[in-house]
């Protein structure tokens, strides 16, 4: 388990060094020029000059890449250019809210992915099977400006059960996760449904059935736990999308995540905000996949004999 940890461990390391490096490749081959939106339509020459000396970005790309991994192995995430401030002190102030936002969205499309996937999975090739799949096509398909505006206008402005916008309290995060859930539970339902049916098949769960084990037993005792490995890998996924904050989600519940705070950088081209956010991102996917893989032994004892 050291060998395993330590290896994946330097896994997370090559990753997140391949992640910063393509990030700050392309940050620097976008057209816009920080220097210049800072200073103003009204600055002149020698006014963006001292300012692009002023943030480095006068230097060699090779250069201002390896000074900023300097400032990463020292735990500093650089300075915003627009807000003048640290960034890791920004995005901390921001975390609490997507890690909320984060686990109720998740909790929200496991349990209807979870609930339809296995319906359709036990009365597959039926009427309720093509219906389900019917109404997971439609949710992974629908966008999410789309589903979230609709959930809006009927639960918010229409019925008054909930909050149009903001950030808080419990009733604050239910539109978000409904509409982060719906979206995902999608590709959730798919999944178990595919998982199920194929577990569904083996002489293990006939033999059960044969000895008259009621179906309910069968179905969530010996064949959910597992169908749940993909599941488990879509989940550390999960993680790190949530993390890096779904935007439009974010813009349009007014929700104040690191979402909306990458959103607010990349149209101020706030070079340090976006790479704050990305690293984060990537950071969390990498934990997550991790703890995904630490949890699969013990769903399935298989994964612990091999």
């Amino acid at each position: 388990m050291a060998l395993f940890l330590a290896r994946r461990l330097l896994q997370a390391a090559f990753i997140l060094l391949g992640v910063a490096a393509i990030t700050f490749v392309l940050l620097y081959c976008l057209p816009a020029d920080p220097a210049v939106l800072i200073a103003g339509r009204s600055a002149t020459p020698p006014m963006v000059a001292a300012i692009r000396h002023e943030l480095g970005l006068d230097q060699p790309l090779i250069l201002q890449f390896l000074h900023y991994l300097d400032g990463l192995l020292h735990g500093d995430l650089g300075r915003s250019y627009t807000q003048k401030t640290a960034v890791a002190p920004l995005i901390l102030a921001r975390l609490p809210a997507t890690l909320v936002l984060m686990a109720a969205g998740i909790l929200v499309e496991v349990a209807l992915g979870l609930t339809f996937g296995i319906i359709a999975a036990v009365r597959r090739d039926g009427l309720t099977d093509r219906v389900v799949m019917m109404l997971s096509f439609v949710g992974v398909s629908s966008p999410q400006f789309v589903v979230a505006l609709l959930l809006l206008y009927v639960f918010a402005a229409t019925l008054g059960w909930f909050p149009m916008s903001g950030f808080g309290t419990p009733a604050h995060v239910v539109l978000p996760a409904l509409t982060l859930g719906v979206l995902g539970a999608g590709w959730y339902a798919r999944m178990v449904r595919s998982a199920m049916i194929e577990v569904l098949r083996q002489d293990y769960v006939r033999t059960a059935r044969a000895k008259g084990v009621p179906a309910a037993r069968v179905v969530l005792r010996h064949a959910l736990p597992n169908a749940l490995l993909p599941i488990i890998a879509m989940i550390g996924i999960d993680i790190g999308q949530f993390m890096g904050g779904v935007v439009v989600v974010e813009a349009v519940y007014g929700w104040p995540g690191i979402g909306q705070l990458a959103w607010q950088a990349i149209q101020q081209v706030d070079v340090p905000i976006i790479m704050g956010v990305t690293l984060v991102s990537a950071l969390a996917i990498v934990l997550g996949n991790l703890v995904a893989d630490f949890i699969a032994p013990f769903v399935d004892p298989r994964i612990r004999a091999q």
